[in-house]
């Protein structure tokens, strides 16, 4: 009996979709950052420390809470001017992680947002033409899903998660980062 139950466990885990084969990356760190400034002379890795009541004011202004208080960011120089930066991180959307690059002008406006990475099903993952709407876009109360932000059936998951990471890196910028510009 004990035979039977070790092999049935054996087959039906055999049978167990691997949801290894849903991830796919999409492009490299290099790769992201040489396409979102490809005109730049120089692109520098800085890292920037909020304290406890700068982390609470980016969680005030971008309405979800901060997992840590440490952020690496891209600074791109063109013409020993800086031409943009970029935020790369990651996060959980259901079981998964999704890695994403935010690039942001130096006015604070959103240049884009790009998957670098999806480990759930592609299927949960807002097109293209989803991430287009973030163009231009800067913290307000816009920048929230059924609102300036459209949401995706399907994806809802997604939709909140990226939405809510977008939030926190303009904040973040918004405070640390212009501030001191």
């Amino acid at each position: 009996m004990k035979g039977l139950i070790v092999l049935w466990t054996l087959v039906m885990l055999s049978l167990w979709p691997d949801t290894s084969i849903f991830a796919k990356v999409y492009l490299t760190r290099d790769e992201a950052l040489s396409q979102a400034f490809p005109m730049a002379d120089q692109v520098e890795r800085k890292t920037l420390f909020l304290t406890e009541e700068e982390a609470e004011r980016v969680e005030g202004l971008s309405r979800n809470r901060l997992d840590s208080r440490m952020f690496n960011y891209y600074v791109a120089l063109s013409n020993n001017e800086v031409s943009g930066y970029a935020f790369l991180g990651s996060h959980i959307v259901r079981t998964k992680p999704v890695v994403y690059m935010i690039v942001i002008n130096p006015d604070g406006s959103l240049r884009h947002v790009e998957i670098l990475a999806f480990y759930e099903p592609e299927e949960y993952l807002p097109s293209g033409r989803w991430f287009n709407q973030f163009q231009g876009m800067v913290l307000d109360n816009r920048l929230m899903p059924k609102r300036g932000i459209s949401t995706v059936s399907g994806a809802t998951l997604s939709v909140n998660s990226i939405t809510a990471e977008v939030r926190k890196i303009l904040a973040i910028f918004k405070i640390k980062i212009q501030k001191g510009a």
